[in-house]
């Protein structure tokens, strides 16, 4: 890999780092949030658990992007604006809060993540044959 080639998906990546942290921001701006329950997070997480796995498995998607605009959009942007830290943060704060909600929360982030993620996996098949 070449410096140009390498300082350019640096580039893209920082870029759609920038979109996706802006983007979980307005969520967490848009989501008015109680101090007990974090739906922001849940909400930006669930959703980057769709569309990574949709991303990373629509081929013709991917064939069409250049490689550094697909990096871009899946580790920048996808990668930005979701957030474990945040989940953990708050999986931590919930608890000391309601053991209860942290354990709803703990699991919905979990299991609707992965079943999201899912979601993601078998539709993107089915649109790539749809449309080749």
């Amino acid at each position: 890999m070449s410096t140009s080639i390498s300082l350019k998906l640096v580039f893209a990546v920082g870029i759609g780092g920038m979109i996706g942290a802006i983007s979980r921001y307005s969520i967490a701006l848009v989501i008015v949030e109680d101090s007990i329950f974090p739906f922001a997070t849940l909400i930006a997480n669930l959703i980057g658990c769709f569309l990574l796995s949709y991303l990373l498995n629509h081929h013709l998607l991917k064939d069409k992007l250049t490689p550094e605009l697909f990096t871009a959009l899946t580790t920048g942007v996808i990668g930005s604006f979701t957030t474990f830290s945040t989940f953990a943060v708050e999986v931590i704060t919930t608890w000391n809060t309601s053991i209860l909600l942290a354990i709803i929360y703990l699991t919905s982030n979990l299991f609707g993540g992965l079943a999201l993620c899912y979601v993601g996996y078998r539709i993107s098949p089915s649109i790539r044959r749809a449309t080749s």
